[in-house]
């Protein structure tokens, strides 16, 4: 099970800018390993040496554990390094910096609300629950420590990262980038240093999804409730789901979502399912994704372990018939009239991308840009076969509440692989740019506050490289 990685000073979430900056994002990566976001931080401490002192940084105290922990983590995540010690020494100085900030955080008078905390602890935990299935007992086991104190350990150092973000915000919040540093910017990087862009698509959609019949939806619910009673009689619900329900990712499983937290499900999902009791099957509810029946399994603390049954209200043939000769006539319209993707998706389309002129958003980067990884199949093969400028024939999709649909794809925009350029990539490189900046800026204030601030360092991590320049004594 590996790190999962916050920030050192400003988001370097862009792979370009990882990539191109070379030996300082040697020290961004290992920087990286935050206090918010580790896993060996507050978990296991097998082999951390007996405790000690290694620096002060104003109030703040950063102990030997607190070192060693992160150089485990570090070492388990990239099973080797060239040099421990300067390993090290980069780990501490990040430390250093992130007690710093906290230390600024308390001069400045800033605060952060109980609210946010615990929205933070809850998100954070639930990622952890995703990654293995949403079984807290692998999470217990791999900490050695229950899901509570997992909890009060992450509120620990979500309070931490909130405070840290908040005196980021302050020092960089206001720096922008001209489009003559961009330039300069792209000019002192060399060829080698840049990568190769992989093909790329922007694209639209024109959507039609055929209604469904009352009376469809009224065998749908009838269903459900005949399964809710064969419940009751004594039957398993994970064989029910097994057999009958419409979730791919957790009919296989017996309907099974693992533990949840508030916040990841639909609104109407969880208003249902926390009001549950252990073993209680729910009503036939509601959400976008169609009609479900829930059984609490277990509950622990705010975590609530939920299985469900989805049934999907189905077209009849006849209105997918419908949908597919609605869209064909529309795409004689738009191929006739000479209409834009924009124009004819206020007039024609149905769906949230309607409001976005056609265009669809690539959810992992909020761009409209998609690469070969970010497409399924289906989407993939029909733009491949498309030119810039040109409508697909009506093919079927399902949107992301897995309700089928059917649509015209629209090719705006293909862009074949490349070594990145300032003319097609400009944006990346605005963005490379602009965080370069905003560390640079985060550098300098470090130096200063440095100059008044009480740090003190064990002796012997005197000879790390960083300490000459932050002029520690």
């Amino acid at each position: 099970m590996s790190s999962f990685f916050c920030i050192f000073a400003p988001r370097f979430a862009d792979a370009f800018f990882l990539f191109q900056l070379n030996m300082m994002m040697k020290k961004i990566i290992l920087g990286s390993l935050l206090i918010c976001c580790t896993f060996v931080l507050f978990g296991q401490s097998k082999g951390v040496p007996v405790d000690g002192i290694v620096a002060v940084v104003g109030k703040e105290i950063i102990m030997q554990s607190d070192l060693e922990k992160h150089y485990l983590d570090y070492t388990s995540q990239f099973n080797t390094v060239e040099d421990p010690e300067e390993t090290r020494c980069y780990i501490l100085e990040t430390l250093m910096y992130n007690k710093l900030m906290v230390n600024q955080a308390d001069l400045d008078s800033i605060e952060v609300t109980d609210e946010e905390i615990d929205y933070r602890v809850n998100a954070r935990l639930s990622y952890f629950l995703q990654q293995v299935g949403g079984n807290t007992k692998y999470i217990e086991e791999y900490f050695h420590k229950s899901i509570a104190d997992i909890k009060k350990d992450l509120k620990e150092m979500m309070y931490d990262q909130a405070l840290i973000e908040q005196v980021q915000a302050k020092i960089t919040g206001n720096i922008t980038i001209t489009p003559s540093e961009v330039k300069q910017f792209a000019k002192n990087l060399s060829a080698d240093s840049l990568p190769i862009v992989p093909t790329s698509y922007q694209f639209g959609e024109i959507v039609k999804i055929p209604p469904v019949s009352e009376e469809e939806t009224e065998a749908v619910k009838a269903r459900l409730n005949e399964y809710r009673e064969r419940v009751l009689r004594g039957e398993k619900f994970s064989m029910l789901a097994r057999l009958y329900s419409d979730d791919p990712g957790s009919a296989s499983k017996g309907g099974d979502l693992g533990f949840v937290e508030r916040g990841t499900l639909y609104p109407e999902f969880e208003a249902v399912a926390f009001n549950l009791k252990s073993g209680e099957v729910s009503q036939v509810l509601k959400t976008r994704a169609g009609y479900h029946i829930i059984q609490l399994i277990e509950r622990k603390g705010e975590s609530i372990h939920v299985a469900h049954i989805l049934i999907q209200p189905k077209p009849s043939t006849d209105e997918q018939v419908n949908a597919i000769s609605y869209l064909d006539s529309v795409r004689g319209i738009i191929i006739n009239e000479k209409l834009s993707l924009d124009e004819a998706a206020k007039k024609y389309s149905e769906g949230p991308t309607k409001s976005s002129g056609g265009m669809v958003v690539n959810p992992y980067t909020n761009s409209y840009s998609f690469d070969r990884q970010s497409l399924d199949e289906a989407t993939f093969a029909t733009l491949n076969k498309l030119i810039p400028g040109e409508f697909s024939e009506c093919v079927p999709f399902v949107n992301e509440d897995g309700i089928m649909g059917y649509r015209l794809i629209y090719l705006k925009e293909k862009v074949a692989e490349h070594r990145a350029n300032i003319v097609e990539d400009y944006d990346m490189i605005k963005n490379a740019a602009l965080e370069e900046k905003k560390y640079n800026a985060l550098q300098k204030w470090v130096l200063e506050k440095v100059k008044v601030t009480s740090i003190k360092l064990n002796e012997q991590y005197k000879e790390c490289p960083f300490v000459s320049k932050w002029q520690i004594p």
